[in-house]
């Protein structure tokens, strides 16, 4: 087994290291500080120029979090951000500006994320004129355009969000976060709060504009059908660490992590045959509280496998197989591999 090792900056657009996020929580007339929220701890991981590496687990492991503290809409406690080799862990406003260009988000509620008092030109129109960037033709026809690449017509330019469905509002937004020609795009649970017809055309719409303009994505979802669909690697999140990070057939063939296994085993199956051939794990007790999160490894509480080492020492993110980390003492599916965790 070998430890993991600090991505190669180089091939990366993308590299994030030991990132954390803790939240202050204060009590009293002065406001001092009685504990924290640890949101995300020590994460760390890469993402290649072009691919899709998918963010999954419950809600409240710090998907999210870990997905606004990249795109600087907060501030990392902890941790490094590296973009295209440059350290942008702590930079101020305005040197942040420059930035949006290179990094957008698509947020996960098509409804509150768009501005009900602005036209969609306006919308749309806005980060051209944030960033003072000369077009051709003029603004409009730079919005029009990206309306057009995102299926949406020219002539919803002067129209308002309440005029359009849930589907065609997420368009919107992912026009808006197209408009600077990014290299990166965060996508917060793009599809989530959309219905199941409308959600494949826009993860399609997604997969189209990642050939068409060389995107990167970071996806942040909970549906593993869709982040198998979608991904080329995954990283699994169980309450604020990074548990396993491999490639998307890997993850799906050979979880090792039993918080990853629990969680493949609840995916649905329409196919009842295959269905009655498959255990679901249900585990048992709740998530524990970030607050106070327990000692070792996080998913000690709940895990089948847990030992007295768990309780007490935190297994480290190290690769089970060239490219396949996992965080676990006893991991499963490992029997062609000689491990020793210690």
């Amino acid at each position: 087994m070998s430890t993991s090792t600090t991505p190669d900056t180089g091939s990366d657009l993308l590299v994030v290291r030991d990132l954390t996020k803790h939240f202050p929580i204060r009590k009293g007339l002065l406001q001092r500080q009685v504990g924290a929220v640890q949101a995300v701890d020590d994460v760390t991981f890469s993402v290649r120029r072009g691919e899709t590496l998918s963010l999954v687990g419950e809600s409240g492991c710090g998907k999210t979090t870990t997905g606004r503290m990249i795109t600087r809409l907060i501030e990392p406690t902890g941790g490094q951000v590296l973009l295209d080799g440059r350290d942008i862990t702590h930079l101020s406003a305005g040197k942040l500006r420059p930035l949006r260009r290179d990094v957008q988000m698509i947020f996960q509620d098509p409804y509150g994320s768009l501005n009900p008092r602005h036209t969609v030109g306006t919308i749309v129109g806005t980060p051209y004129r944030l960033q003072k960037i000369a077009t051709p033709n003029g603004v409009k026809r730079a919005v029009q355009d990206t309306l057009e690449l995102v299926g949406l017509s020219p002539e919803h330019y002067n129209r308002y969000p309440h005029e359009f469905s849930g589907g065609q509002r997420q368009r919107i937004g992912i026009a808006r976060a197209l408009a600077l020609k990014p290299k990166l795009i965060v996508a917060d649970e793009p599809v989530s709060a959309l219905d199941v017809s409308i959600q494949a055309q826009v993860i399609n719409l997604l997969e189209d504009l990642q050939s068409e303009l060389g995107l990167t994505y970071v996806m942040i979802a909970h549906d593993l059908s869709v982040v198998r669909h979608v991904s080329d690697r995954v990283a699994v999140m169980y309450l604020g660490k990074v548990v396993e990070l491999t490639d998307r057939d890997a993850l799906y063939e050979r979880p090792m992590h039993p918080y990853t296994i629990a969680l493949l085993s609840a995916v649905p199956i329409p196919d009842t045959k295959r269905r009655t051939d498959r255990d679901q794990i249900r585990l048992t007790g709740d998530v524990p509280s970030p607050v106070n999160p327990p000692p070792g490894c996080r998913f000690s509480t709940r895990c089948w496998k847990a030992q007295e080492v768990c309780r007490t020492d935190v297994p480290p993110l190290v690769d089970l197989t060239p490219g396949h980390q996992v965080a676990c003492h006893f991991p499963e599916n490992v029997d062609a591999v000689t491990t020793t965790v210690v």
